[in-house]
């Protein structure tokens, strides 16, 4: 067993001085300190020589540097720096991800339950809730990737079946029912009375609550691969350090829930106290519930369906709203504004459910589908075309191809149930620069939805935990090390980012 860096001596004997390519066989097994072993793993390393010289001409070779990628800097933080150092920096890593689209939908979980704690929630009540939730998304989202590091599971598949996605959208809809009144949403009074007496009389029930939908919430988060969650899982999966890869994603996940504690603070100290303003706001925080249903269901949902359960709910909220009641001529303003802004949510909803029974699937251009005379009504986004693989001969047989056409290839990992790629999709790949940067690039595409065998041994090709992953390989058919992109990222930010993966 090695615990740091290993370099061996390969002697090669050459029969001709010329530049060539080199494929190397290396096997290995991954072994833990407690005995724990992984399955012996076998790896083709392609490297190219160059003209052989003398060993006197080698100091005139120039020095190659290798560029690492955000996720192998991160993982070298863990394996070498210091413990404080490596949870300061993953504390920072979660603190960007927490306004990520990935994390936001936290937001009005939490405050949906402190608005049904009741009308009386301090400041420090709603720091205390907020706290319990964090530490219940904290701790349950570590243990999910020390597990899944442990066990070799894709985390991201896993979490994201269609029978979870049901079960917890099901779960944020009876949520939602508690705001608009239909039960109350309470332990039995047996179990309160005991957990109070245990606590002196606070209210345990809910903070109890708080750290279940804490947890639970994990799951929201694990829609989302980033490199620092990449970097924690590659180190516990390789050196089988579970320490300091357990304490790195438990950091992580404080800095994601840390905006949490002040929504907390803040709502105790804004939300109305009493009266008909609190029905209003639980209310509000019941339609938020809904669309977080509908939001993990997009991920397995075709996209007019999506677009037809979103266009409902606005609808609902621009009748709650007061959109279609008549004032009196002594309304007061926030009713006339409520009524205004419940009338456009109405059309807008209208919008929506056009859009959607026209094969829309975009929200924020429900009728681009909509044609009028020959042409639509908005302008239609050029979207990448993507040759779709499935198997490790598909990719080699594709990569060869396009090596012998002169042409560079790109490989992106996709699901129908990942967040990013969908942002990706959206915003990154529909940019003209991007397009005209890949123009004489192939585009691959793996659509490792279904975590078959196909898929997983893909992704073991790679050592890629999800997607979104993107792997870039040069004209010569070899991939392009170091310049790997997981997660998202913005399209200017990828055009410089793949001028520099292709340069030679």
């Amino acid at each position: 067993m090695y615990f740091d860096d290993v370099f061996a001596t390969l002697p090669l004997a050459r029969a001709t001085p010329a530049a060539m390519d080199l494929e190397l066989e290396v096997s290995f097994q991954g072994c833990a300190e407690g005995g724990l072993c992984y399955p012996p793993t076998t790896r083709v390393v392609s490297t190219s020589l160059p003209q052989a010289v003398k060993v006197s001409d080698l100091a005139a070779l120039p020095p190659r540097d290798e560029p690492v990628t955000e996720q192998g800097r991160l993982a070298q933080i863990i394996t070498y720096s210091s413990i404080w150092v490596t949870i300061g920096v993953f504390f920072l890593a979660g603190l960007g991800l927490a306004f990520t689209p990935c994390v936001l939908p936290m937001v009005p979980i939490l405050s949906g339950i402190i608005a049904g704690d009741g009308d009386t929630v301090s400041p420090s009540r709603g720091f205390t809730l907020a706290f319990s939730y964090v530490m219940g998304m904290a701790l349950i989202y570590t243990a999910a990737g020390v597990a899944a590091a442990a066990a070799g599971l894709q985390l991201q598949a896993t979490f994201n079946q269609p029978w979870i996605l049901i079960l917890f959208s099901g779960l944020f809809v009876l949520l939602s029912l508690s705001m608009f009144g239909a039960y109350d949403l309470q332990m039995p009074s047996s179990i309160q009375s005991r957990l109070a007496g245990a606590s002196g009389n606070q209210r345990s029930g809910t903070m109890i609550g708080a750290f279940v939908m804490g947890a639970i919430s994990a799951l929201v988060v694990t829609a989302c691969v980033a490199p620092a969650l990449i970097a924690a899982l590659t180190v516990m999966a390789q050196s089988g350090d579970m320490l300091k890869g357990g304490i790195a994603l438990f950091a992580m996940s404080l800095g994601m829930g840390t905006p949490l504690l002040a929504v907390g603070a803040a709502q105790g100290k804004l939300l109305p106290k009493a009266g008909g303003w609190m029905v209003a706001v639980k209310g509000a925080f019941g339609f938020m519930m809904l669309g977080l249903a509908i939001w993990m269901m997009s991920r397995i949902l075709p996209g007019n369906v999506t677009l037809a359960l979103w266009a409902v709910l606005v609808f609902m909220i621009g009748v709650f709203m007061g959109g279609l009641t008549s004032l009196s001529p002594d309304s007061s303003v926030p009713q006339r504004l409520g009524k205004g802004f419940g009338f456009l949510a109405i059309i807008y909803g209208l919008l929506l459910f056009l859009g959607a029974l026209t094969g829309g699937s975009n929200p924020m251009k429900p009728l681009a589908t909509i044609s009028f005379g020959g042409g639509s009504m908005v302008a239609e986004e050029n979207h990448l075309e993507f040759q779709r693989i499935k198997t490790v001969e598909d990719l080699d047989r594709e990569i060869s191809a396009a090596a012998a056409s002169g042409n560079t290839a790109m490989l992106d990992f996709y699901a129908d149930w990942c967040v990013s790629c969908k942002e990706m999709e959206a915003y990154t790949f529909t940019d003209a620069g991007v397009q005209a940067t890949l123009a004489n690039t192939v585009l691959l595409q793996a659509d490792v939805t279904a975590n078959d065998d196909a898929d997983q041994a893909l992704l073991q090709r790679f050592g890629v935990f999800g997607p979104p992953t993107i792997i870039f390989f040069g004209t010569d058919g070899q991939q392009r090390h170091g310049y790997e992109v997981v997660g998202y990222m913005k399209a200017e930010d990828f055009v410089a980012h793949l001028n520099k993966a292709f340069s030679l």
